[in-house]
C-alpha cells in the first residue's frame, strides 16, 4: 500500500493539495496514480494566469501506456507552473510529492480545502477502487 503524506489533502481523481500560503496551493499527482498511469513522458499544462475551475479538466499526463486529463482540485488562478517538467516529466514518476509537483494555484475562497479527501480517506478510496 502507497503511504500518502499526512499533511496533504486528496482528491477522487488522484491528485493531492497542499497549502502553501493563505489562498495559495501546490497540486499534484499521488504515488497511486503514477503508478497506475506508468512512465509519463510528457505534461501539458496550463499557462500562469489561466483560471481554472474545480471539477474542471485542466491539463494532461501522458504515459507511455495512456493520456490522462488533470482535473483542477479546487478554482482558482495558476499562479506557478513547475519548470523542470517540460525537460523531466519522470519527475512525477520519481518524486510525486516532491519534485514532481504539477501547479501552483491561488484558490478562490479557501473553505473549497474543506471538500477534499484527508490521508485516511483517500487510502480507502483507493482501497475500495482495487477491491
Amino acid at each position: 500500500m502507497s503511504h500518502n503524506p499526512d499533511h496533504l489533502k486528496y482528491t477522487k481523481d488522484h491528485e493531492w493539495v497542499e497549502r502553501t500560503g493563505d489562498k495559495r496551493v501546490r497540486v499534484g499527482v499521488t504515488d497511486f496514480a503514477q503508478k497506475q498511469l506508468g512512465d509519463i513522458v510528457f505534461v501539458d499544462v496550463p499557462t500562469v494566469g489561466r483560471d481554472i475551475e474545480a471539477g474542471e479538466p485542466f491539463g494532461t499526463l501522458e504515459s507511455v501506456k495512456s493520456v490522462s486529463e488533470l482535473y483542477a482540485p479546487l478554482s482558482g488562478r495558476v499562479v506557478a507552473v513547475n519548470p523542470d517538467l517540460e525537460a523531466d516529466p519522470e519527475n512525477i514518476n520519481t518524486d510525486p510529492y516532491g519534485d514532481g509537483w504539477i501547479v501552483d494555484i491561488d484558490v478562490t475562497g479557501t473553505g473549497a480545502l474543506d471538500g477534499l479527501l484527508d490521508a485516511e480517506q483517500y487510502e480507502k478510496h483507493i482501497t475500495d477502487d482495487e477491491g
